[in-house]
């Protein structure tokens, strides 16, 4: 097969392509703002100049002047709009500060008003006319700044109630025959999904309907009703497409209430689409985060003591926490493990979950680390974690449903080349290139949620899939449909895929990787209900060629109900039943969740189930292995080749987990050598809002990208056999890229991104400190 369509391999499936591919390339598919509405009034967001501060006034006659003008909503005349749960708490709101509910300045870009016209064109005129008087406070931007207030995690967060931890690790770090003491940094990052943000609104009699891209349908439903004080049954989401999110869509942010609330008012449809720059400060984004790992190890390389300490940015208004020591601490085998996480409160927007939120910063922090210590005890970094690979979690001991983090890096290294790897720094060189290998692992827990599904079988074979899940480019709709095909007997030409519709059973949310182990899960059990009364009545009926046989001998296959040779068409059974179609609902609930989970998902809840519970361990695993070259004259960094080896339970589709995997890797080169949200510290401000200056990697940046997809099965999980993998990806590649540039260098940049400044400037002071010591040498 092609390279984009990876050979299936023992416990996958058939990498077709994907069922919408058709229509997104032929511009056919419909994504929230294509939805037509009749007669759209036009709406534009004013947003606040100012960090901290309070607004004085509005004056308004200037903007209201403007020709087409139908309504400005201002703090001043909205009332009624209701309190809503933050997401952090496990309510769906993205932040606690209400729209237009005060005139309080939390923070740059608040929305303070939103004009509404008959054309596009005329309400962005009156949104510039907008004239508010402010009053402005100085802000506090991040780290380090003047009043910023820091305070520990685990006292202000709902979900993140202690910070893991056993054993003695200061003892043992004191111990300890080799030790590490180190501080990493990660920037802001925001999403930028090249779909805008964007709400659509309109209103029959009491029922609102809502076109809105979305992660989770049933939790906006639910957070738009209750900003509306109406009930979530008269309020429909459709979101049936989404160009990019990333986390940015999954919770409901402060414009959609607004957009419903104008819609009311004017008894009008209304539309409004979020610009770039604005999409920065009233959607979430990648908080920075700091941290401290220390290491202790014997001289054979076992770890005897590992801290990690980790500060994160939040907002003023919502204690926001990433809380990524749930992952790192549970890596490796270790006795002696202690952690903390801190939140830093500024006046900035709230963050939010960023595709692989946890992972990306912590375990970069940790294996950058782990690269640290192989250098002190000068062993191969992959022999190092050979060592300390474990096969049972070290803070509760509870065992690995399946751990393939070794043949992972044995895969990956073999494809590589690493045994052709001179260990010693700046060895490697092609002309004025320095060449540098470096690897990390990469992992994600194996999270799953609770999900409804409706399965319809007709004579003839055509099926009909609907679930309230989200695709958002991930290839959800294949996956789900071959899941069905599969189950049903029949060619996945004949499967029909319905999702992203508040009016169908609620799925999971678009996150966390769950969505084809949840969906997948629910369908196949539908599926099965199905087959058992197809097979009822197959085997019950005296003139059935399968008379007599067991239900459990029987299967479904090419439109068939077969026992080995012997079969009967599946029309004729359907003829046994007097119907011509078989539809079923099922409702699946992982072993560990709540008894009340699906009331929670009908409820617009979210109640995953996260990788950690109380007698198992479930992560999907990694290894990616990185050339770096840095001119050296100009310091220039180029990533000629990346490699990556990945185990993540069934295979659903190598096609689209192929896909999944090469853009997560690409998003690391992304986060190790370019994405760095700027700030103006003084204001608080996010400087590079665009695409212009918000840098991202281009075709000369990917020269060679390579996925190795492991066999692996884990029946433990879910009945789908799925861990999840697409966030994945992008967990380890800029740790691989850290350390290559060590590798190539000598010079170990522990901030990223790694840019050629960071470099010019460490090369200096390195040239410095090595005159210094010759200086020092002769002087003696």
């Amino acid at each position: 097969m092609a390279k984009a369509a990876p050979e299936p391999k023992a416990n996958m499936g058939q990498p077709y392509p994907r069922l919408d591919g058709r229509l997104k390339v032929t511009g056919k598919a419909l994504y929230a703002a294509d939805f037509p509405v009749a007669n759209p009034a036009f709406a534009i967001l004013v947003t606040s100049p100012i960090a901290r501060g309070y607004i004085v006034s509005f004056d308004l006659a200037e903007a209201r002047a403007v020709p087409g003008v139908l309504d400005i909503l201002t703090p001043e005349n909205v009332e009624g709009l209701k309190e809503v749960a933050f997401f952090g708490d496990g309510g769906p709101a993205a932040t606690r500060i209400q729209p237009l509910s005060s005139k309080k300045i939390w923070h740059d870009g608040q929305i303070i008003a939103l004009v509404v016209a008959d054309s596009f064109e005329a309400a962005r005129e009156a949104a510039y006319k907008v004239k508010a008087a402010l009053k402005a406070e100085t802000p506090a931007a991040t780290f380090d700044s003047p009043g910023a207030e820091t305070i520990q995690a685990s006292k202000v967060s709902k979900r993140h109630r202690e910070d893991p931890a056993v054993g003695d690790a200061e003892a043992a770090l004191a111990r300890a025959d080799v030790t590490v003491d180190v501080e990493y940094a990660t920037p802001t990052q925001h999403h930028n999904p090249i779909e805008l943000f964007s709400t659509t609104c309109f209103w029959e009699g009491e029922q609102l309907h809502v076109f809105e891209p979305s992660q989770a349908v049933y939790v906006l439903r639910r957070g738009i009703a209750e900003a509306l004080g109406m009930d979530p049954a008269n309020v429909r989401v459709v979101s049936q497409y989404i160009g990019g999110a990333f986390g940015s869509k999954g919770s409901m942010t402060s414009r959609s209430p607004l957009v419903a609330l104008a819609a009311k008012r004017l008894n009008r449809p209304v539309k409004l689409i979020v610009t770039r720059s604005q999409g920065f400060t009233t959607a979430t984004y990648r908080a920075e985060t700091r941290h401290r790992l220390r290491l202790g190890a014997d001289r054979h390389g076992n770890l005897t003591a590992l801290t990690h300490e980790g500060w994160e940015v939040t907002s003023r208004s919502d204690p926001y926490l990433v809380g990524g020591t749930e992952a790192s601490t549970r890596m490796y085998a270790c006795p002696n493990v202690a952690s903390m996480v801190s939140l830093v409160r500024v006046d900035r927007n709230t963050p939010g979950f960023m595709r692989s939120p946890p992972e990306v910063p912590y375990i970069y922090a940790l294996e950058t680390a782990m690269d640290e210590l192989a250098v002190k005890l000068h062993m191969d970094p992959v022999e190092l974690r050979r060592v300390n690979d474990t096969m049972k979690d070290p803070i509760k001991g509870v065992p690995y449903t399946s751990r393939s983090l070794v043949p992972c890096f044995e895969e990956a290294s073999k494809a590589f080349g690493w045994a052709r790897r001179s260990a010693e720094p700046g060895s490697m060189r092609d002309g004025d290139w320095l060449i540098g290998w470096g690897c990390a692992m990469a992992c994600y827990p194996s999270q799953m949620s609770a999900a409804a599904a409706r399965v319809r079988l007709e004579r003839g074979g055509k099926v009909r899939v609907q679930i309230a899940a989200q695709d958002v480019g991930t290839g959800a709709y294949t996956v789900i449909g071959q899941m069905a095909a599969e189950r049903l007997g029949v060619s996945l030409a004949n499967v029909r895929v319905e999702l992203g519709d508040s009016a169908l059973p609620p799925g999971p949310i678009a996150g966390g990787s769950i969505t084809t182990a949840s969906a997948c899960s629910v369908v196949s059990k539908a599926c099965d209900s199905i087959r058992e009364k197809l097979f009822r009545a197959a085997s019950t009926a005296n003139d059935s060629p399968l008379s007599g046989q067991q239900t459990s001998a029987l299967t479904l296959s090419d439109r068939k109900v077969m026992a080995g040779s012997v079969s009967e068409d599946i029309d004729r059974v359907f003829d046994r039943l007097g119907v011509g179609v078989v539809e079923e609902y099922a409702e699946w609930i992982p072993r560990e969740s709540t008894a009340d989970a699906i009331r929670m998902l009908y409820n617009g809840g979210v109640p995953i189930i996260r990788g950690e519970t109380k007698d198992r361990i479930a992560f999907a695993f990694g290894a990616e292995f990185v050339e770096v070259r840095i001119h050296a004259q100009t310091r220039e960094i180029r990533v000629p080749r990346i490699v990556g080896a990945f185990a993540a339970g069934r295979i659903m589709n190598p096609r689209t987990a192929r896909s999944q995997l090469m853009g997560g890797m690409i998003w690391g080169i992304s986060s190790a050598l370019h994405e760095q949200t700027e700030i103006d510290i003084q204001r608080a401000k996010y400087v590079n809002d665009n695409l212009a200056d918000y840098l991202i990697p281009v075709n000369a940046d990917v020269e060679q990208v390579d996925v190795i997809l492991l066999s692996e099965e884990d029946n433990k999980l879910n009945p789908a056999g799925v861990k999840g993998l697409g966030e994945l990806g992008n967990v380890g590649t800029a740790a691989a890229i850290s350390n290559a540039v060590y590798h190539a260098t000598g010079i170990r940049i522990r901030e990223l991104p790694i840019r050629v400044e960071k470099i010019l400037n460490a090369w200096v002071e390195k040239e410095r400190s090595m005159q210094s010591s010759f200086r020092a040498c002769r002087g003696r």
